[in-house]
């Protein structure tokens, strides 16, 4: 077989597996298919398939600038393969989005109902006008084939200059607001990663990457059809490149140094690993090689730098999608087998489009010819059973069908029965608030939180009269039971009651007609009371109500008690702001002080009482 063939019967292959994956994808769940929950809710698909597919298509916009506005004639000849991948790399992005959202039917809700403040809703818009732009570029190479398309491909060619200046102002947008989207998520990100300047890491990185695809890019299809290399053209990317790799790494490492970040440099953690395997491949090894004259002169020079660095910033955009994430539970994310087959299945499509409009249109001066379609080749047989394998174009297709078809039942077959199942939400113990006078809010130890001026509150609102407030309920043998005690998860309802406690020899041994009326059903609506034995349970005067015993999670708790009499406070005092975000969770450097105090016990104790851990 040939280079084409080989890797089309490949690219089909892993085409047929990943439809597999995609089946059990949409009719499982995210759960059954991912390694993502409620923890991690980013992973491969944001990383690889969204922030990696539009930083591998920047090549599109590098060329066509170099070419129409910096008048660059003789990188001419690689505007068309270059427009092409952007645009593939583009459709493959918006594919890719379905299977990572949770509901992708409502995909088109970004363009009915709009939220201007959020980068996602400036990314999307992006997106899809930029690949409308790009369609419209592209559109002339294949209006040649059909002479009715004339006027169209005219008009087209004629608004070229607007376009080219329109993708240029899209692109760099929104590559530089894909990191935007994690300026909003400082203690989520590894220091290693999060920084202010990441909307301007994200551009620069990009512009890097889009001219090592168009290198690769370049000598892959040079190597596949077995056309001349364009080292020249190349060698003037490669040596530009260097420049911008210099320019990244200096505003990396100084931002981490600026910041007071660089003891994470060498920290003894997997995540620090991470750091400097990426770096090296992002930038290093491409610097070093495209240094050298000579090296980047060469062909192999040339790949090889390229091949790196295209690695290099896909697994940057890998990292910081996901694996650089620090979860609540101290767990560290990998993607499922599934989820790398949908990557590269989506990869081997957006790859097969490309090689058939490169045979099919002339995206070269010369389209590359297949040698075993020459109308002069011999008839082939199979070799066991002498069967004729028809003609060259009918006999591929059939092979490549049969692939598919094949890696399709091997995809279904390795899906286990455990895996298609909903793995459910990630519990996340709540942990009591810490401090004095100035409680730290941080249930779930990530070093986030509120400090929430808990005398001050007493002390405004009615001194003991006041705890009523807040605190609804009394746990057996306490007072003012702090919240970690009932809702002891971050976001999942809990039982607080716990029937089998209650009725077990370890727990209460409390017999059934105790509480159960005999004759009745024994559901809770028959049950006695709890306050007929807990005569404390709820406090006199409690203003929040308790209707059941199931208690919502500790976000919800906190922030419905909070907000409750935040919004009558903002009324009455004629300030909205006490009811945003910022109001209570605040960063202000005072406050992060006061975290620390608490944190290090400089605090006096509440004096709340210490409960018994739940099942006890």
């Amino acid at each position: 077989m040939d280079r084409v063939q080989k890797l089309k019967f490949l690219l089909w292959t892993l085409v047929g597996l990943a439809a597999a994956v995609a089946a059990a994808r949409f009719y499982f769940g995210l759960g059954a298919t991912t390694n993502l929950g409620d923890g991690n809710a980013w992973g491969l698909w944001v990383g690889f398939d969204v922030m990696g597919g539009v930083a591998l298509a920047a090549g599109g916009f590098i060329v066509t600038a170099t070419v129409y506005i910096f008048k660059l004639e003789r990188f001419h000849s690689i505007v068309r393969p270059a427009v092409l991948t952007a645009f593939l790399g583009y459709a493959a992005v918006a594919f890719s989005l379905l299977f990572d959202l949770g509901l992708p039917w409502n995909i088109w809700h970004m363009m009915v109902y709009w939220n201007p403040r959020s980068a996602l809703f400036e990314v999307g818009w992006c997106v899809m006008l930029y690949l409308t732009v790009l369609s419209l570029e592209f559109l002339p190479v294949p209006a040649e084939e059909f002479p009715r398309l004339a006027k169209v491909r005219s008009f087209l060619v004629r608004l070229r200059l607007p376009l080219v200046l329109l993708g240029i102002g899209l692109s760099t947008l929104h590559q530089s607001s894909l990191g935007s989207l994690f300026l909003i998520m400082p203690y989520r990100l590894s220091p290693l990663w999060y920084s202010p300047v990441l909307p301007l890491l994200f551009l620069i990185s990009a512009i890097a990457l889009g001219m090592m695809m168009v290198i690769f890019e370049s000598h892959f299809t040079a190597f596949l059809y077995r056309r001349k290399p364009e080292r020249d053209l190349m060698a003037s990317f490669a040596g530009a490149v260097r420049w911008v790799l210099v320019l990244y790494l200096a505003l990396r490492f100084g931002d981490l140094l600026i910041r007071h970040q660089g003891l994470y440099l060498f920290a003894a953690d997997v995540r620090t690993f991470l750091f400097w395997f990426e770096i090296c491949v992002i930038a290093v090894v491409p610097l070093v090689l495209f240094s050298i004259p000579k090296v980047r002169r060469t062909r192999e020079g040339q790949w090889a730098g390229a091949a790196i660095g295209v690695f290099g910033v896909v697994f940057n955009r890998i990292d910081t999608g996901g694996l650089a994430h620090l979860r609540p539970n101290g767990g560290f994310y990998v993607p499922a087998w599934t989820e790398v087959a949908i990557s590269v299945g989506i990869v081997s499509a957006a790859t097969l489009l490309f090689l058939f409009i490169m045979e099919h249109f002339r995206v070269w001066e010369q389209r590359p010819v297949d040698p075993l379609a020459d109308p002069r080749h011999l008839p082939e047989f199979d070799e066991v059973t002498t069967t004729w394998l028809d003609v060259h174009a009918i006999g591929a297709r059939t092979v490549y069908s049969l692939a598919a078809v094949v890696a399709a039942a091997v995809g279904f077959g390795l899906l286990t029965a455990n895996a298609a199942q909903k793995q459910g939400i990630e519990t996340t113990p709540a942990h009591r608030a810490r401090g004095g006078e100035v409680l730290w809010i941080d249930a779930n130890l990530d070093g986030t939180g509120v400090a929430f001026k808990h005398d001050e509150h007493k002390k405004r609102l009615g001194e003991k009269d006041s705890c009523v407030l807040c605190h609804h309920m009394n746990l057996p043998r306490s007072k003012n039971s702090d919240c970690a005690s009932c809702h002891r998860e971050m976001y999942q309802a809990v039982d607080v009651f716990r029937h089998d406690w209650h009725a077990s020899p370890h727990g209460a041994n409390i017999a059934c007609y105790q509480c159960h009326t005999p004759g009745l059903a024994r559901t809770a609506a028959t049950a006695v009371r709890c306050d007929r034995c807990h005569k404390d349970l709820v406090p006199p005067k409690s203003l929040i109500q308790v209707k059941t015993y199931v208690a919502p999670s500790y976000v919800d708790a906190m922030h419905r008690t909070c907000l409750g009499c935040h919004r009558k406070k903002a009324v009455e005092k004629k300030k909205p702001e006490m009811t945003q975000c910022a109001w209570c969770h605040k960063t202000r450097p005072e406050e992060i002080q006061a975290r620390d105090v608490i944190l290090r016990g400089n605090s006096v104790s509440t004096g709340s009482p210490i409960l018994p851990p739940p099942g006890n």
